[in-house]
């Protein structure tokens, strides 16, 4: 490393701090005394998927970085250094130690800690995964965060941005030598990165803090002359069942534990699905139940755990009638049970959503599992496809049996025709199957405290004696969004962004008739990534017009009259037939 007294630009060294895989990093003084963290980059040790548009990618990431968990932007540029290019990149002075530097001395954390760290680390990586342009940091360890100790608690942020990545650059982008592999999500092995990779090493961070170690570790040098057998070793071990050190202090933590086995659960599906989802498990707003579970052996044995919380109907706009009628329906049933069982009256077994694609469905079912406060679990196809005879029925079984544990619980199922698809149409006994044992599950599931919801663009392709009485009994039509709630979707997804004054909500909702709330949300993302691009300080009623006028409805009219006609025709409403035309004059 370079020597004590050696001017980069108008930086001084005053000493060396570390020596990574493609840069040094030393603290330094600028001409005015004032201290600094240098980092100085090798550019012919560079990864081509460290360049953006010409650019050394983690300069231009750090540039638009800004927020009280993320160490600051100061200056960057280019020198020669011995006949060798380099580009360095300069940073805040941050008077503190490095989280690995607190655990070699105090070998591990109180929960108290721990939580307060993880907390600070998720902040700023909300607002990296929330920027127009999404940022994954992809390399979150104990060496990548400094704890600032300059104010009257210690305040963690998040530096060294070498493995940052731009969401959208797709999994080719992802250079993973040099990477700690125990704090690597599995899919992160096969070159794909998303926010949930970032999580996942929180979840790895926080029990590195609680017991000394990184998760599923074990000695690698065995492996030191066979990268792949390593690698192979490691994704094996983070597929077992995660083990939880005995100790004295347990009771302390044991709290946090349900956490952590879902940050680090194999299946990205099962582990947290946003940043702002692990917020709020850590500050206690989620509740996670973890079964089977016990100090020396933790388990998460199944991927039923949250009791959604939230605003519930509050962040749906529109839909006035659709909300009056499952409030009266259902939840009054469930919050007033002496009195519907005074009249013998029980919850619905199930409820079907069906309409055309993007108006909401799934969305409105989990608002409609807030607004109950109840456990809430999100069921695809691929959750109950099994290669085994009867794999699926049994998968099926067991996703009820759990739900009536964590009764009253709402079990959502998207694209339900999938799963109890029209047995006549069948040729495989396994499937047909599978599709029994869903309509014996369904039965009196409601008297058990669990509601089905099943969401569905093709009803006609539905079992019909799934449809009947005692089953998904109560049907509810998702149209795509009227005036008022085109309007209402607009104020929503624009409320927690920088705009302009003078937003005529009224005209941007007369110009995206026949959008669906999918199309909004999408031509909002859009309007702020032509603020982001142009440099722009907020979005104006202009860029939402541009962003219109290049964006056309995903559902065509003649899907949507498609739709409507199954409707009427489920709903037994009569079509209207045209007006006979009159002979003669």
């Amino acid at each position: 490393m370079l020597p004590k007294g050696l001017v980069i630009d108008s930086y001084t060294i005053s000493f060396p701090i570390k020596e990574g895989h493609y840069a040094e990093t030393y603290r330094v003084k600028d001409d005015s005394n004032m201290n600094f963290f240098l980092k100085l980059i090798d550019c012919t040790k560079l990864h081509k998927s460290q360049y953006h548009n010409g650019n050394i990618l983690e300069i231009e990431i750090s540039k638009h970085l800004s927020h009280p968990n993320i160490t600051t932007y100061h200056d960057s540029g280019e020198i020669v250094i011995s006949g060798q290019h380099k580009a360095f990149l300069v940073y805040e002075f941050i008077s503190g130690e490095t989280l690995a530097q607190k655990i070699t001395r105090v070998q591990r954390c109180s929960a108290y800690e721990a939580k307060q760290i993880a907390s600070g680390v998720l902040n700023g990586l909300k607002f990296l995964h929330n920027l127009p342009s999404p940022v994954i940091h992809n390399e979150l360890t104990i060496q990548n965060v400094m704890l600032d100790m300059t104010k009257s608690c210690v305040h963690p942020k998040i530096i060294d941005f070498e493995y940052a990545r731009f969401l959208n650059q797709g999994r080719r982008s992802f250079h993973k030598t040099g990477l700690n592999p125990f704090y690597l999500a599995p899919e992160a092995f096969n070159g794909v990165f998303s926010s949930q990779t970032d999580l996942y090493s929180v979840g790895a961070m926080l029990y590195h803090l609680l017991f000394g170690l990184p998760p599923f570790f074990f000695d690698l040098s065995k492996y030191k002359d066979d990268a792949d057998a390593a690698e192979e070793a490691i994704i094996a071990e983070k597929n077992r069942a995660l083990r939880i050190p005995n100790s004295g202090k347990k009771e302390s933590f044991s709290n946090l534990i349900p956490i952590i086995l879902k940050a680090l659960a194999p299946n990205a599906e099962d582990r947290f699905q946003s940043v702002e989802e692990f917020i709020k498990t850590l500050n206690g707003e989620i509740k996670l139940q973890v079964s089977s579970m016990s100090f020396g052996t933790g388990k998460l044995s199944t991927k039923w755990q949250t009791k959604k919380m939230g605003n519930g109907f509050a962040d749906v706009a529109g839909m006035h009638s659709l909300k009056d009628q499952l409030q009266n329906d259902v939840i009054n049933l469930l919050k007033n049970p002496e009195k519907a069982e005074s009249l013998g009256l029980h919850v619905p077994n199930g409820l079907l959503f069906y309409g055309p694609p993007g108006c909401g469905k799934t969305f409105f079912a989990e608002k409609f599992a807030e607004e109950l406060g109840c456990y809430y679990q999100y069921v695809k196809c691929s959750d109950v496809a099994s290669p085994y005879i009867h794999g699926g029925q049994e998968k099926i079984a067991s996703i009820f049996n759990e739900a009536r544990k964590n009764a009253p619980a709402v079990l959502f199922f998207d694209e339900i025709e999938a799963m109890i698809k029209d047995r006549s149409k069948h040729t495989n006994v396994s499937e047909a199957g599978e599709v029994n044992e869903f309509l014996a599950q369904l039965n009196n599931c409601g008297q058990d405290g669990v509601i089905v919801i099943g969401a569905t663009n093709k009803l006609t392709e539905i079992d019909e004696a799934a449809l009947r009485a005692g089953r998904l009994e109560y049907k509810y039509y998702i149209p795509q969004p009227d005036f008022e709630t085109r309007t209402e979707l607009l104020r929503i997804n624009l409320m927690n962004r920088k705009t302009d004054f003078g937003i005529d909500y009224d005209k941007l909702a007369h110009m995206t008739e026949n959008y669906v709330s999918a199309d909004i949300r999408l031509i909002v993302d859009t309007a702020a990534r032509f603020v982001f691009r142009r440099h722009l300080d907020c979005i104006t009623m202009d860029i939402l017009e541009e962003a219109i006028n290049k964006t056309k409805p995903s559902v065509t009219m003649e899907i949507i009259k498609k739709h409507e006609a199954i409707r009427d025709e489920f709903e037994g409403v009569k079509p209207v037939k045209p007006e006979r035309r009159k002979i003669g004059f």
